[in-house]
């Protein structure tokens, strides 16, 4: 607590020159006539001579306010200073707080909610997304929603030539102020669910790769917002004749759940076997929400799909054919599927061909693995 002590002006002292008047009994026992304009100059030399030595009322008033500012600024300055103190070690230590103060004290930035936008504050998050995927120089990265660009920067300091597509024309606008100059950034505004992906990266991926060496492809690595990454990962995952690695920042337990696919659980869905039908999921690292701005409600964590080649997927006469059956049998998923695919073929052909690959006829998607479902839509396609 702050103590005024010493501060507070001292009582007045005594008057020095006080002046004691016994006041006339009467002007007309003395005989004397005093003028109006006299008896004014009497007054006011009176006055002056009684008056104590000290500052006049609005000198004393100004002084004893300019103390309580001197006082008010030193303890304003000593708790903000501690406050400052505290902060610095609360922080992460990055460069991102700065660049998000920033963009609010300019007015050009407002995260999003309808847009998902939660930005990265931790250089070493983005350091570990780098690494996932490998990235050297010379590679070519697909990067999804930049926002700020602290991962763009750490992507462009390994060497790689980024391929940024950005949907919000703030944050674009943003990304050109920030690497204007840098050959090695192209920057499409553009939604990723609608965008060409093949035609912005073909020309780079041919100029990176020389004439008679291995096809190069390309890698993509995005902290994504968290209400597309279903659709993000549908759009990239069959995309193995142009990407080697896809390294998302995702929903914890959206996460999980892609990567766990286990049968029987309530979490296996018609995503997993879409998820390991075109690649090798594996989870990274988990990653707390308080390195985001703005903090979502979930944390987050780090995954690596690594896409398999056409070569190397199930053999299947059609993927698009077989995932219609895979989602019509999740559509229902715990009805049996002699019941939830008769749409398909008729309920003793689907126990007919649930009995010639070993599984019960009573068999529901849930207990069904990738190998069991390419088994069966094979055996159903020859009906």
């Amino acid at each position: 607590m702050t103590s005024f002590v010493g501060l507070l002006p001292s009582p007045l002292p005594p008057a020095k020159n006080s002046i004691h008047c016994t006041p006339l009994k009467s002007p007309l026992k003395t005989h004397l006539r005093v003028s109006d304009k006299e008896r004014k100059e009497m007054l006011l030399s009176v006055r002056v001579a009684t008056r104590p030595s000290l500052p006049l009322p609005e000198e004393r008033r100004r002084a004893s306010s300019s103390r309580r500012v001197v006082l008010r600024a030193v303890h304003t300055t000593s708790v903000d200073e501690g406050a400052a103190s505290k902060e610095k070690k609360r922080r992460p230590t990055d460069d991102y707080h700065a660049t998000v103060r920033s963009l609010n004290s300019r007015g050009r930035h407002v995260p999003k909610k309808s847009l998902g936008q939660h930005y990265m504050l931790n250089s070493s998050v983005n350091e570990e997304l780098s690494s996932a995927a490998d990235v050297k120089e010379g590679d070519v990265v697909l990067e999804i929603g930049p926002g700020t660009g602290s991962l763009t920067s750490t992507l462009l300091n390994s060497g790689a030539t980024v391929v940024a597509v950005e949907k919000d024309p703030r944050m674009a606008a943003l990304i050109k102020d920030r690497f204007g100059c840098t050959e090695r950034l192209k920057l499409i505004q553009e939604d990723i669910t609608k965008c060409h992906i093949v035609s912005h990266l073909g020309p780079l991926l041919q100029n990176q790769t020389p004439e008679g060496h291995k096809q190069k492809f390309a890698k993509v690595v995005a902290n994504i917002p968290f209400n597309i990454s279903t659709e993000v990962v549908k759009l990239l995952l069959p995309m193995g004749n142009t990407f080697s690695d896809v390294v998302l920042l995702l929903q914890d337990e959206a996460a999980a759940r892609l990567v766990d696919a286990s049968v029987e659980t309530p979490e296996y869905r018609s995503i997993n076997i879409f998820v390991n039908f075109y690649s090798d999921p594996e989870y990274k690292l988990k990653v707390g929400r308080t390195n985001f701005f703005p903090q979502p409600k979930f944390d987050a964590a780090i995954v690596k799909f690594e896409l398999k080649q056409i070569s190397e997927y199930p053999p299947v006469a059609s993927p698009k054919s077989f995932f219609s059956m895979v989602n019509s049998a999740f559509f229902g998923k715990r009805k049996m599927l002699r019941k939830s695919l008769q749409h398909l073929c008729s309920p003793t052909e689907i126990e007919s061909a649930l009995d010639s690959v070993g599984l019960p006829i009573t068999s529901r998607p849930c207990e069904l693995t990738l190998d069991d479902f390419v088994r069966l839509h094979n055996n159903l396609v020859k009906l």
